[in-house]
């Protein structure tokens, strides 16, 4: 009989030690060791080459290599379809949606004659079927098999080679080969290797549903993000209607896409015209504090509204405050337009907001929260039917952003007359449809943006 031994492993990053510690030597994290059973057998096993090196030339391509999902926005994210043989991780805060797009995949595929294998590790059969009842899914090619045990599920998936597999989740299933319980670092990083194999082998796609922790990150070893060809995030407040699908790592297609989802009661709604959704609620009336900006989701421009509120404090620390901006961005522009225009405001609250709940992470976004910070010190409407894009640097002076072709037509298209861009950024300036106002400092966007 093998003698056990034990381990200790850090739920958070994986480091392994042979005696308990308190704090983790390697992510610096309190209470993350968690023992392990381990044997120090060794079982000989004869392994066969099934693929041989071949020349690259050689090598020939299936032209139907990937899959529509039928779902347009999924398909954006995943570089136009389901790629053969590829292993592609799907997190995201509970109820959040994963399920549900998933369910709506399968649904579309099965439709198309595909074989669908939903392994239900977290939920019961009848569970599953009430789900896509109200989802309206009913298909003979769809298989549901609840189960945790991966020695079972890769027997099913061998027996049945269906077209896609999808594991609900990776954190409920477990391998018989190690002694520790589902969800540990151990049973995470060896159940996906194992599928892993088992989607290169066979050339079966294979979508896994991940947790995410606390903190927003994807729950088990790193490694895990590192083994799978793609890494989807899903984003958004669970409590609002819409979703965001961030592509964080493909294989096979640009990182920089995203999809856009509105939920339902049933289910996930593709968003054609995103920037109508973040602006059906924009009054069209001159209010101070509010601009409405150009922003890039991926290569997809969006226009979204950012508020800002600035008012006088009877603390001697005033309050800044961000939601859905980067508040460290904030405070340099606040820097830049003190020190630059000579805008004080060490005795002001400031608030910025971007409505709708979107996260704008990029720096074209400094003009707009610029000038609404602007408009409501001064108490000064703004152009209602002007856009802004545009990067702010420590001097002053507005610096270039990328893909502005797109981001103009995409004002024009949505009915606004003007947008302010900065001088540097080369376009023609026979766009029909919308006046091109160029800047090159701060204070002249200023200028530009009140007038009318």
């Amino acid at each position: 009989m093998a003698k056990i031994k034990s381990k200790y492993v850090c739920q958070n990053c994986g480091y392994e030690t042979a005696g308990y510690l308190g704090k983790c030597p390697e992510c610096s994290s309190w209470g993350t060791l968690v023992e392990e059973n381990c044997t120090n057998e060794v079982k000989s096993i004869e392994i066969i080459d099934k693929f041989p090196p071949m020349k690259l030339s050689k090598i020939e391509m299936n032209t139907e290599i990937r899959t529509s999902t039928g779902i347009s926005e999924f398909d954006r994210v995943l570089g136009g379809g389901i790629v053969q043989g590829s292993l592609i991780l799907i997190a995201g805060d509970p109820g959040i949606g994963k399920s549900t797009i998933l369910l709506q995949t399968s649904g579309e595929l099965s439709k198309a004659n595909k074989t669908v294998l939903y392994i239900s590790a977290e939920e019961s059969a009848s569970q599953i079927k009430l789900h896509a009842e109200r989802l309206g899914i009913q298909s003979e090619n769809l298989y549901i098999y609840p189960q945790t045990n991966f020695e079972l599920i890769k027997k099913r998936i061998e027996e049945m080679k269906p077209d896609l597999v999808i594991v609900d989740s990776i954190q409920a299933i477990y391998t018989s080969t190690i002694q520790s319980s589902a969800g540990s670092v151990s049973q995470i990083r060896e159940c996906c290797n194992f599928l892993m194999t088992l989607a290169k082998t066979n050339n079966i796609s294979i979508i896994v549903i991940g947790h995410v922790t606390k903190e927003g990150n994807i729950a088990g070893p790193k490694v895990l993000e590192h083994m799978v060809d793609t890494v989807i995030q899903f984003e958004g407040d669970k409590y609002k209607t819409y979703r965001i699908l961030r592509s964080i790592k493909n294989r096979f297609g640009n990182t920089s896409e995203v999809g856009i989802f509105e939920m339902r009661s049933n289910g996930l709604s593709e968003v054609i015209n995103p920037s109508e959704l973040f602006l059906k609620e924009y009054n069209q009336t001159q209010t101070p504090g509010s601009t409405i900006i150009v922003t890039n989701e991926g290569t997809r421009p969006l226009l979204v509204e950012i508020q800002a509120l600035v008012g006088t404090t009877p603390y001697p620390t005033p309050r800044r405050v961000a939601n859905g901006v980067d508040l460290s961005r904030v405070l340099q522009i606040l820097a830049v337009l003190e020190k630059r225009i000579g805008l004080n405001l060490s005795k002001q609250d400031v608030y910025v907001n971007v409505i709708g709940g979107i996260d704008v992470s990029e720096p074209a976004a400094d003009l707009g929260i610029a000038l609404a910070i602007i408009t409501c010190v001064r108490d000064v409407v703004f152009d209602s039917h002007t856009a802004i894009v545009g990067e702010i640097g420590l001097s002053g002076e507005i610096r270039a952003v990328n893909h502005i072709e797109k981001r103009i037509n995409e004002a024009q298209k949505l009915g606004f007359k003007r947008i302010i861009i900065p001088s540097s950024n080369e376009i023609q300036d026979n766009i029909e449809g919308i006046q091109i106002l160029k800047v090159q400092r701060i204070i002249e966007a200023i200028t530009r943006a009140i007038s009318k």
